[in-house]
C-alpha cells in the first residue's frame, strides 16, 4: 500500500516513522515534510489547507491511504475532498472535525451525549466574560473558541490576563477550573467501533515546575503508572464512545483519531477539551510503544472495518519524548540555526532513543531551525527512569544555539514509580 502523510510536524514525522517500519507499506509519500521526514518518506510540496490540491496529489501517487496530520487541514474541510476523490482517508470530515474547530460545539455535543465536563459559558461580549469570570471566580480558565495551535488556552489568578486574553478572542469559551493531573487519551475509530489507544501526560509549561507560559507541549510520556487501571475502559464508556455515537446521531459520523484531554479530577474524569487529531508531544511516546503495525489500523477506521481487527498489542516498555525548542520560544522563535549532533544521536544512543523532526528544514547540507518546537527526542526503556536517561543522553548531544528543553519531563512520575517498587 502507497501511503500519503499531510504535515510537517513531530507528529508526522512519529506516524511516517511508524508506516516506514510497517511490512504492508510499499511507498511512503509525505507533503509537505521536513528534513527528518524526508529520510523515511518521499516528501512534495502541497498547500495543506488545499483540500483539492492534496486529492490530486493523492491521486497522481496512486496512493491508497491518506493521513492527515495537523487540525487546521481537518477543520477546512481536506478529508472530505480526499473522500470525493474515492481514496481511503485517515481523518475526520469538516463537520465532524468542529469538535476541535470549536469549544462551543464540542461543549454542545458533550451536554448532548452526556460526557462529563467543566461547566462553562460561551462569550461574546466583554460584560458577558466579566460576569462568567465573577462566577467561577479564580483560577480562571479562558479557551479561545477557535482553533489556536494548543495555545489558546489561558489559566491564570490575574483577572485582568484572564480579561486581556478574552479582549483577543472573537468568542471565548469560559470554563470552571478542574484540579487534578491531566491526562491525554487517543482513540481511532471509524465512526461507530472505538479502539483507545494507551494514554500518555503532556508538559504544556515552557519552564520546569510547570512554570511560565503554556506552549503547545515540551514533553511527554506514556505510560502512566499512577492511572487506575480501569482508567482507559471508563474513559471509553462515559466518553469516546457516547461522543461518536452522537457525532453519528448528527448525521456527521467522526472517522479518524478522537483525542480526549482529560482532568483526573476529585469528583472523577472531566472532559477538558477534544481535538480532531493524534496530539503533540503525546503521539510520539504512544506510537513508541505501539507493537501493531499501524497502517492497517489507520486503513480499517478509514474503511469503517475496524470492528474486524484484533485488539492492539503493545510494548510493555516506557517512553518518553523532550522537546528541544528554539530561542524565545513561545514567543517569536529564532529560526535559520544550524542544528548538530543528530548523527551522535543515531550513532550512539540508537535503536532506543532517536530524533523526530518538527520545525526543520535543510539548508545546503545543514539541518537548520525552521520553527518554534524544533525536536521531539524520544527513547524508550523498560521503565520510565530508564527512558528518561536515554531521552536526555540523546538530548545532550544535539547542539543548537539558544535552544531550550525542559529537564524535568516524567520526572515525578518515574521517582514514583520507583518509590512503589522499592
Amino acid at each position: 500500500m502507497k501511503v500519503l502523510v499531510i504535515g510537517s510536524g513531530a507528529r508526522e514525522h512519529a506516524l511516517c516513522r511508524s508506516l516506514s517500519l510497517d511490512p504492508d507499506v510499499t511507498a511512503l509519500h509525505c507533503a509537505p515534510g521536513n528534513a527528518g521526514i524526508a529520510e523515511v518518506a518521499e516528501l512534495h510540496p502541497v498547500d495543506a489547507l488545499d483540500g483539492e490540491a492534496v486529492a490530486e496529489l493523492a491521486a497522481g501517487l496512486g496512493a491508497g491511504l491518506v493521513v492527515v496530520g495537523p487540525e487546521a487541514p481537518l477543520v477546512a474541510g481536506v478529508a472530505d475532498a480526499v473522500r470525493a476523490a474515492g481514496i481511503p482517508v485517515f481523518g475526520p470530515s469538516r463537520e465532524a472535525a468542529r469538535l476541535e474547530g470549536s469549544k462551543a460545539f464540542a461543549k454542545d455535543v458533550m451536554a448532548a451525549a452526556g460526557v462529563p465536563t467543566a461547566r462553562s459559558y460561551v462569550c461574546t461580549t466583554a460584560e458577558e466574560v466579566a460576569e462568567a469570570l465573577d462566577a467561577f471566580g479564580a483560577p480562571f480558565v479562558v479557551k479561545d473558541d477557535g482553533l489556536a495551535a494548543g495555545k489558546g488556552v489561558v489559566v491564570t489568578d490575574d483577572l485582568e490576563a484572564a480579561k486581556a486574553h478574552a479582549a483577543g478572542c472573537d468568542r471565548v469559551v469560559i470554563e470552571e477550573f478542574l484540579d487534578g493531573p491531566e491526562v491525554s487519551l487517543f482513540a481511532i475509530t471509524d465512526g461507530e467501533t472505538v479502539v483507545p489507544l494507551q494514554p500518555a501526560q503532556d508538559f504544556k509549561r515552557a519552564l520546569d515546575g510547570d512554570e511560565g507560559p503554556n506552549t503547545g507541549g515540551m514533553g511527554a510520556y506514556s505510560p502512566l503508572p499512577w492511572a487506575e487501571p480501569k482508567l482507559v475502559e471508563e474513559v471509553l464508556e462515559t466518553v469516546l464512545q457516547p461522543t461518536v455515537d452522537e457525532l453519528h446521531r448528527r448525521g456527521a459520523p467522526f472517522s479518524g483519531l478522537l483525542y480526549a484531554g482529560l482532568a483526573i479530577t476529585s469528583r472523577g474524569v472531566r472532559v477538558i477539551e477534544f481535538n480532531a487529531r493524534f496530539g503533540d508531544p503525546e503521539t510520539q511516546v504512544v506510537l513508541a510503544r505501539l507493537k501493531t503495525p499501524l497502517a492497517g489500523v489507520l486503513l480499517a477506521a478509514a474503511n469503517g472495518t475496524l470492528a474486524d481487527l484484533p485488539p492492539l498489542r503493545w510494548s510493555e516498555d516506557a517512553a518518553v519524548t523532550v522537546v528541544v525548542a528554539s530561542h524565545n520560544y513561545p514567543g517569536t522563535p529564532r529560526t535559520g540555526d544550524p542544528i548538530t549532533g543528530l548523527d551522535e544521536v543515531a550513532a550512539e544512543d540508537a535503536p532506543h532513543a532517536y530524533v523526530l523532526h518538527a520545525g526543520t528544514k535543510r539548508d545546503g547540507d545543514a539541518v537548520v531551525s525552521a520553527g518554534g518546537r524544533v525536536l521531539s527526542v524520544t527513547a524508550t526503556g523498560e521503565d520510565l527512569t530508564e527512558a528518561r536517561e536515554r531521552a536526555y543522553r540523546a538530548v545532550g548531544r544535539i547542539r543548537l544555539d539558544g535552544s531550550q528543553h525542559r529537564t524535568d519531563i516524567a520526572a515525578k512520575a518515574a521517582q514514583a514509580a520507583q518509590a512503589a517498587t522499592a
